[in-house]
């Protein structure tokens, strides 16, 4: 049992054991506190006194770096990003930029090779054909062929006809209007060297020639010729009196027949050919025609077109007969040397063709040919389409208005 202290004497302090101290450094280590005097003894009861180890303090860890915050990488640290390091990315660019400067440099090259080296502009056609500065335009036509190139002998003897609503649609798209053309009668053996005569008679040298001129091997041979492209076909014919028993298909019937034909044409290397006629050429179809009616002559024969017209005036009581020639005549406009002038009606005739708003060659179909059909049912006179025109060699913008070639041309 316990002894209890003494009323009024305290109890003597019980010993307290000494902490147990962390090992440390001998430099670091404190000095021990000096021992009690008195011992301490625990009173009964009391809770146990914990002892407490030295802990060093923890180090906070380091904030995270959140996702959406860049991570500078050293320019001298490789980095795989996607299976390249950012070297090899760099070096990847480069390489692409270098060809696509090289591809521009070769199309920027190619481009202004072609332009300097490929074909003309308009500009710098109508320039080389000399139509700068120009005040008329003159162009030989026929002018004894009714319905094609026919000029009033009385009053202000305006021409007019197929040829002359053709020529006047090209040379308004050279530049120049009704008011600027002058037209000069030519004659057959004239066309080649583009030789007309004004209006006093004098010869004189045209710029164009419409006036029913067929392109053949032989002309296309010819230097002083420069042919366009068609704009007419139609093929070659006779024509009797009204009176003539029978019906002619073929140039042999015409054997031992007195014949006229215009000279230097188509139609007499053609009658030469076929029969022993007696033929005899004339420079103007209209003088055939009156010595037919006269009794001088038995038959005329040319191409359909330039017939026609003669056929379909009552007065003249002609009959008209197919022959049925294969061959076609195609009229084409003459524009000599004029290489570039030539390009340029190429020019007028395809717009004519492929633009659906160019009724140029359909007008002059329909008030010129057409109403001479009905006096010539058994005769091809004249196709009623214009002949295939494809694009001149012409340079154009992109950005310029273009009208469909080929294909238009094959379809239509």
């Amino acid at each position: 049992m316990t002894e209890r202290p003494a009323r009024g004497q305290e109890p003597p302090e019980p010993e307290r054991p000494e902490p147990e101290r962390p090992d440390r450094p001998a430099q670091s280590e404190p000095p021990e506190p000096p021992e009690p005097s008195e011992p301490f003894e625990e009173p009964s009861g009391a809770p146990p006194l914990v002892t407490e180890r030295y802990t060093p303090r923890p180090v906070p860890p380091e904030t995270p770096v959140p996702p959406e915050t860049p991570i500078l990488i050293e320019a001298s640290v490789p980095m795989e990003i996607g299976g390249l390091t950012d070297r090899g990315r760099r070096v990847r660019r480069f390489r692409l930029s270098a060809w696509i400067a090289l591809v521009l440099a070769a199309v920027v090259v190619g481009a202004s090779v072609l332009w300097v080296n490929g074909p003309p502009t308009e500009a710098e056609l109508r320039e080389r054909a000399g139509l700068l500065g120009k005040e008329i335009l003159r162009i030989g036509v026929k002018d004894d062929t009714p319905g094609i190139s026919f000029q009033d002998k009385a009053g202000e003897r305006v021409f007019k006809g197929f040829d002359i609503d053709i020529a006047y649609m090209i040379a308004g798209d050279l530049g120049f209007p009704r008011d600027r053309v002058a037209f000069m009668a030519i004659e057959t053996e004239d066309r080649a060297r583009m030789q007309a005569r004004d209006k006093d008679g004098l010869f004189v040298r045209v710029d164009l020639v419409v006036a029913t001129f067929s392109v053949t091997p032989e002309r296309l041979k010819d230097p002083s010729v420069g042919f366009s492209t068609p704009y007419l076909y139609t093929e070659q014919s006779v024509v009797t009196r009204s009176d003539y028993q029978g019906k002619i298909t073929s140039l042999g019937q015409l054997r031992g027949m007195k014949v006229c034909t215009l000279g230097t044409s188509t139609s007499e290397a053609a009658l030469e050919q076929a029969t022993r006629a007696d033929v005899t050429a004339r420079n103007r179809i209209s003088d055939c025609i009156e010595e037919l009616q006269a009794g001088k002559f038995e038959a005329v024969t040319t191409d359909a077109a330039i017939l026609a017209g003669f056929v379909a005036e009552p007065e003249r009581r002609l009959l008209h007969h197919d022959i049925a020639l294969e061959k076609s005549e195609m009229w084409a406009v003459n524009a000599g040397p004029n290489a570039a002038l030539r390009d340029l009606v190429d020019l007028a005739l395809y717009r004519s063709y492929a633009d659906p708003q160019n009724h140029g060659w359909e007008d002059a179909y329909q008030d010129n040919i057409k109403p001479m059909l009905a006096a010539s049912r058994d005769v091809n006179v004249a196709q009623s389409e214009q002949p295939c025109v494809l694009p001149p060699p012409i340079r154009r913008w992109p950005w310029e208005r273009g009208l469909s070639g080929v294909q238009e041309c094959l379809s239509r």
